[in-house]
């Protein structure tokens, strides 16, 4: 079970007595929670932020900004699959949300399911034909599906884009 910090303690406690950081007239309690778990991100306390993040979106669960930032902590603390739920949440509320795709394919391939984490990649490719990271990532993907050459392809595009690491993916993969 994942510990979280008092802060997120009383602020879960808060919000179910009703009681929020808002001020009385403010229309939007979910956006305190928000920043608290952007607070508690930027600390590195990411199990405090994925609790802050939570209560927006049972606030305000169309708050698709908390869905995205919530699958980021997920995905550092290495908890894939939650992280994919969340960035499909996104996608599914933003359908051309590169960056959701990028984290989810990104979160697709550490669980192993490339196949999906390439057609993810392919979407964001296909948004920003200059996505260095992107193509980064579909090549280490296939290369794990066994596809060497589509992968050095990739990396090679990713080069072109500007993207510094790729040259040392490159030279470190034999690519020619």
């Amino acid at each position: 079970m994942r510990r979280i910090s008092s802060i997120a303690a009383l602020l879960l406690c808060a919000a179910a007595n009703g009681q929020y950081l808002a001020d009385a007239g403010r229309p939007d309690p979910a956006e305190d929670f928000f920043k608290a778990g952007d607070k508690a991100y930027r600390s590195g306390d990411h199990a405090t932020a994925i609790a802050a993040y939570s209560k927006a979106i049972e606030l305000s669960p169309e708050h698709v900004n908390a869905y995205l930032h919530r699958g980021f902590c997920h995905s550092l603390l290495k908890e894939y699959a939650e992280a994919v739920a969340d960035f499909t949440a996104v996608i599914e509320a933003k359908p051309e949300h590169s960056q959701a795709y990028l984290s989810r394919g990104s979160a697709l391939a550490k669980l192993g399911r490339h196949d999906e984490a390439i057609n993810d990649f392919d979407h964001v490719i296909a948004l920003d034909a200059r996505n260095g990271e992107a193509f980064n990532n579909r090549g280490w993907s296939r290369k794990a599906l066994g596809d060497q050459a589509n992968a050095c392809k990739d990396w090679k595009e990713s080069k072109r884009t500007g993207n510094a690491e790729a040259r040392i993916i490159l030279e470190n993969n034999r690519c020619k």
